[in-house]
């Protein structure tokens, strides 16, 4: 009698009604996640088709970076003065085409001391400055001799970099869209085609992924510039350079994913 009391008292004692809990508790998590599995996480039979769509185009807009380069100037002044001279010089000349100012943007402008090192000690040599404009040359397909001429006028006036160069659209937003309905107008040919050789059947779209692949247009830096010393562009004139824009594309990949019935 004394020792069944004494069971039935240490099951009421704090410690053993705690361990009940938790056994109780960890029970109700692991029925909570199996019918999550279940219920939640069923089985998704799905497949992902890929297509691609491309969209041609012509640019029409010509990106050029022009820059000045000013070596070993003995003052810091005289360095910042020689480029704000040339640089001045520079985009009168563009502007002269037809240019705005709004398609006109310094990219980089930089002034740091030149160090020469005799016998192992570093002494300052002279000044560099250079500075880059970004000319965004408009209706390029109308005249692609514009951009030649740009680059031209921008050499004689003192310009001795062409950083680099690159085509666009204006309305390369649109091509995006034309690009992108036609990849999923793609990946849904091919999905019938697909399911029938897989022998499954196909329900609804749940979701697509899509990636814009870049071609390789030409967006390059263009080896063309002058060695006068930083004392301006080609002596006696340029001559104007012949670039062509060649063929561009958007082209844009998708995968349509799709339950299976």
């Amino acid at each position: 009698m004394f020792e069944n009391n004494l069971k039935t008292s240490s099951w009421r004692e704090p410690k053993f009604v705690l361990m009940l809990v938790g056994i109780l508790l960890l029970a109700g998590v692991v029925v909570v996640s199996i019918l999550r599995d279940r219920i939640v996480n069923q089985s998704l039979q799905q497949v992902t088709v890929n297509g691609q769509g491309r969209v041609a185009y012509t640019p029409n807009l010509a990106i050029v970076t022009l820059g000045m380069q000013i070596d070993k100037a003995k003052t810091a002044e005289e360095a910042l003065s020689q480029l704000n001279s040339k640089m001045e010089n520079i985009t009168k000349a563009v502007k002269s085409l037809g240019v705005t100012d709004s398609d006109i943007q310094t990219q980089n402008y930089y002034l740091n001391p030149q160090y020469d090192y005799i016998d192992n000690v570093s002494k300052v040599s002279g000044y560099n400055a250079n500075q880059q404009l970004v000319v965004k040359i408009s209706n390029y397909d109308q005249d692609p001799s514009r951009l030649n001429k740009v680059i031209a006028a921008a050499s004689k006036a003192g310009a001795n970099q062409v950083a680099g160069l690159s085509f666009d659209s204006s309305n390369i937003n649109d091509l995006k869209q034309q690009a992108r309905i036609a990849a999923i107008k793609d990946a849904k040919d091919k999905s019938a085609a697909l399911a029938t050789a897989a022998g499954v059947e196909l329900k609804d779209i749940v979701g697509w992924w899509e990636n814009l692949i870049q071609p390789s247009p030409y967006n390059a830096a263009y080896p063309y510039s002058y060695d006068q010393g930083g004392k301006g562009g080609a002596a006696g004139g340029a001559v104007d350079p012949q670039i062509g824009s060649g063929s561009h594309e958007v082209i844009i990949e998708v995968g349509v994913s799709y339950n299976l019935k």
